[in-house]
């Protein structure tokens, strides 16, 4: 049997208000991600595939047989995604990055402004279910762009530093239909300190 377990959010469940309601961050840690978890233990346990890393197995989907890759995609993809979610965000953050990987974004999109607005408006492009990225690619250098449903920056070979699901079970109990406003007021969120380890860890 799978190792594999929901851990706790970082923070309590109100804590990214006003920008993100305690409610949505009940169903969504509670009950979405606890479902992704779910659906992926049930598809890889008893194979010989229970204890491999979910991460390993999205970055060679190829190698996963075909009765199974669907689960492990949509499935594993949400788990590693909402890992990844919860801790790029924490109460008393947003801002701006420093460090680093300021000086990348600077480089590679031309400033935090300009890379904030391509990225915003990757999220509010992606048509239906997705997530838009921060990506550090094979070459060190910084890449965006989205991805539908669950999918994973890593299928591609690139190492995700920064997601924002854009699925509507991520903001329409506070926004309805108005995803813009959601991912305006994400920004408020944004852990940078957190982004900028991740950056370093990928670089390395």
């Amino acid at each position: 049997m799978s190792k594999l377990t929901l851990a706790p959010l970082p923070y309590a469940y109100d804590a990214l208000e006003p920008w993100i309601d305690e409610q949505t961050m009940r169903i969504h840690h509670d009950k979405h991600h606890q479902a992704y978890l779910d659906n992926l233990l049930k598809a890889i346990n008893g194979t010989e595939f229970e204890n491999v890393a979910p991460e390993k197995l999205l970055a060679s989907l190829a190698e996963v047989p075909e009765k199974i890759r669907s689960a492990v995609r949509n499935h594993g993809g949400g788990y590693v995604n909402h890992n990844l979610f919860w801790e790029i965000m924490a109460p008393g953050a947003g801002g701006a990055p420093s460090g680093d990987l300021a000086a990348a974004l600077g480089t590679q999109f031309g400033g935090f402004d300009s890379f904030k607005q391509k990225f915003s408006a990757a999220a509010a492009g992606q048509f239906g279910s997705g997530w838009a990225w921060l990506v550090v690619k094979r070459d060190g250098t910084l890449g965006l762009y989205g991805l539908p449903n669950q999918d994973n920056p890593i299928s591609n070979g690139d190492q995700a530093i920064l997601g924002l699901d854009v699925w509507e079970h991520a903001y329409y109990l506070k926004y309805q239909n108005r995803r813009a406003e959601y991912i305006e007021s994400w920004w408020n969120v944004v852990n940078w300190k957190r982004v900028d380890e991740l950056y370093r860890r990928a670089k390395k």
